[in-house]
């Protein structure tokens, strides 16, 4: 089956509407087509991984790189891919309009904006500022048919700021703003989760898990979360067992840790039937 956009559009809307699912963070097309082969109904990007990859820091990828990458994932397989848009590659609500039109042409079917500033003195932008920036992802949206969905995020968390109160205001802003999606990466107690899906609801509420949690995804679903992402998790765990193998080689000359790695034939047999 090969889907088009629109088909893949549609069927992304419908995961948002009941119940929760995962989607999990490729950040090349062999591991989207693992993830796929692996039963999984939805993707998104992870700037971090696809950054990593390609010798750099999370943050430091250009607009036409990335674009290339969604673009890349997007064809990869049949599944609905969500773009990590990072903050819109753009200094103002014109230039975030503009490239989130760029996204759709890439074959998106999700498109996140965070309100991250990339300034360490100021590393959260401004509400007001950040509220333009997301109506103007909504309306390049809307001009294009407006069957993308846009999420909206609000980045405390990851920078210092663990203000609940500030982070639930962002969102309703953001939500009233035209999110369709909300997602406050870094919370993770039960109180954050269940105040956040409160706040935005009956909107869904994205859940990033990036590492070990005490929580199951029937567990988080539970507290009405929609969709679940790890973000550059899965990245790291590849990026982990390579270094952990290549360590023991360089500093042991020890090749134990190679027992873990997939079979080549196994490998072959997925990727030898494009998805």
């Amino acid at each position: 089956m090969t889907r088009t956009v629109a088909e893949k559009r549609a069927a992304f809307r419908a995961l948002h509407e009941q119940g929760c699912f995962v989607l999990p963070n490729p950040w090349d097309v062999g591991s989207a087509r693992m993830l796929q082969s692996l039963g999984f109904q939805a993707l998104a990007s992870t700037s971090s991984g696809h950054a990593w990859s390609q010798g750099n820091a999370d943050g430091e990828m250009a607009l036409e790189p990335v674009l290339a990458h969604l673009r890349e994932l997007a064809a990869a397989t049949d599944l609905p891919l969500n773009a990590d848009f990072e903050s819109g590659f753009a200094a103002d609500p014109q230039g975030v309009a503009q490239n989130v039109r760029k996204a759709l042409d890439t074959g998106v079917a999700g498109v996140s904006i965070e309100d991250a500033s990339g300034d360490p003195a100021h590393p959260i932008r401004d509400m007001a500022e950040a509220v333009l920036r997301l109506r103007a992802a909504r309306a390049a949206i809307d001009a294009a048919g407006g069957d993308c969905l846009l999420v909206g995020r609000a980045e405390n968390f990851l920078h210092g700021r663990s203000d609940l109160a500030d982070t639930v205001a962002r969102l309703r802003a953001y939500a009233e703003a035209g999110a369709d999606c909300l997602y406050a990466p870094g919370i993770r107690t039960r109180e954050q989760i269940t105040a956040v899906v409160a706040a935005v609801a009956p909107k869904p509420v994205n859940l990033l898990i990036g590492g070990a949690s005490e929580f199951s995804l029937a567990e988080v679903a539970a507290m009405g979360v929609r969709r679940v992402s790890v973000g550059g998790a899965l990245a790291r765990a590849a990026w982990g067992g390579f270094v952990q193998a290549a360590r023991d080689i360089a500093t042991h000359g020890r090749f134990d840790a190679l027992a873990q790695a997939m079979p080549h034939a196994e490998l072959n047999a997925l990727f030898g039937h494009k998805a």
